[in-house]
């Protein structure tokens, strides 16, 4: 018989060993890119050997992978605390809007992978796949599924209409914080917001 008191601390202790090396490598690629990190600086930055890094990550692909699927988590439970969306797309859609772009805005940290992703996306494009699949591809398929899910709203294609949203969203965060434009064009979030939510909604007039 498994004395499962026993084994509870060794698996308590490997969930903080994994996340102290996912924050110690996000710590190294932000400073020296995708290329410029090795598992040596990721295993010293996360204070623990490099043994210990590669008996829970293959190589550096797979634990940038391993960052970006947690970063996707993270989104997914800020913007998507209740699945699956139900409500008045008045309401709902403006809920979802508003607490997904207020991430963006405030997450520098993200918005800081967000430059190192850009940046070695044509060496390693497997990296870029990989947000792509992890983030992207789950919030259209979700807030597409309630679009069409709605036909009040008289959209006619709720794939590219949730592209639209987000590439407005992608757009404003990195015009107004990645490229300092608050300096020089700023806008209040709740603008875009507005905005988004007038185009959603102007099919139901």
């Amino acid at each position: 018989m498994i004395d499962t008191k026993a084994s509870e601390p060794e698996r308590e202790s490997t969930v903080e060993k994994v996340e102290k090396i996912l924050q110690g490598a996000m710590q190294e690629f932000l400073v020296h890119g995708y290329a410029g990190t090795s598992m040596d600086r990721v295993a010293s930055q996360a204070g623990v050997s490099k043994a210990t890094v590669y008996s829970h990550f293959k190589d550096k692909e797979g634990l940038f992978k391993a960052l970006i699927h947690q970063l996707a988590t993270e989104k997914f439970q800020n913007t998507f605390a209740t699945l699956p969306l139900e409500g008045e797309p008045a309401v709902v859609l403006r809920i979802v809007i508003t607490k997904a772009l207020n991430k963006m805005m405030s997450d520098t940290e993200h918005q800081a992978f967000v430059r190192v992703l850009i940046a070695e996306s044509g060496r390693f494009p497997e990296l870029a796949k990989a947000w792509i699949q992890d983030i992207m591809t789950p919030t259209i398929e979700i807030v597409g599924e309630y679009l069409e899910k709605h036909p009040e709203l008289n959209i006619p294609d709720a794939e590219a209409t949730v592209r639209v949203v987000i590439g407005s969203m992608v757009h404003f965060m990195m015009t107004q914080e990645m490229l300092y434009g608050k300096e020089i064009i700023p806008m209040e979030s709740d603008r875009m917001v507005d905005c988004l939510m007038h185009n959603l909604l102007q099919g139901m007039d």
